[in-house]
């Protein structure tokens, strides 16, 4: 294949495509997840945290948390229609980005930082290693803490909860470094770019409730 041809064919799926036109995973290009040994007691707490999809519906304590969720949803929802430009799943999606952060003690601005590099906010996003969905999730996790069935690494919340558990899991081993658990995340544990990447990325999506300091 020639450059030019090579050139065309990046700048066609950066469009979406032949591969939007037919249905088809549109190409990501983040890393991967590397598979490594886990010890029995971590592989059943990871099971256990990705078992029982419940749908995410948030639930709060005081009338005034949800009212701060419900001007977050606004501000992310201006922020993220160009990439999807209905509001029904504009909502579901940030919905369950929130409730599945949350659930896994993430930074939901940090979550929505890496959904956009790792998939540019792409529900059928394939990396050249395999990886998959929103949150690009290596299909061997399906195999080590799932039921065995990659192809629901398209479904919603299950790639959104996949994603959150394995940070949550790599946060952890890395006794809370964030830049060391992004850099094994991206399957580049110790170099910079992609954990710079996320963190520029996040920016983009930190909010700043006004409403409560007027």
């Amino acid at each position: 294949m020639t450059a030019g041809v090579r050139r065309r064919a990046c700048l066609a799926a950066l469009a979406g495509g032949p591969a939007a036109w037919l249905g088809l995973p549109a190409a990501a290009h983040a890393g991967g997840q590397l598979e490594e040994p886990l010890v029995d007691s971590v592989r059943t707490a990871l099971s256990s945290a990705v078992a029982d999809l419940a749908p995410p519906e948030p639930l709060f304590v005081t009338t005034e948390a949800r009212l701060v969720y419900l001007r977050w949803l606004g501000a992310m929802s201006d922020r993220l229609r160009r990439s999807k430009p209905d509001w029904e799943v504009r909502r579901d999606f940030l919905q369950t980005v929130w409730y599945e952060s949350k659930r896994a003690g993430l930074d939901v601005s940090l979550v929505l930082g890496l959904i956009q590099v790792e998939s540019a906010f792409r529900k059928f996003a394939v990396s050249p290693v395999g990886a998959r969905g929103y949150m690009q999730v290596m299909p061997f996790w399906s195999r080590t803490i799932g039921d065995g069935d990659a192809g629901k690494l398209f479904h919603m919340q299950t790639n959104l909860r996949f994603g959150c558990v394995i940070l949550r899991h790599y946060l952890d081993r890395e006794r809370g470094d964030l830049y060391m658990a992004l850099g094994r995340y991206n399957g580049s544990r110790g170099k910079a770019p992609y954990p710079n990447a996320v963190f520029a990325a996040q920016r983009r999506w930190l909010f700043q409730d006004r409403s409560a300091e007027a």
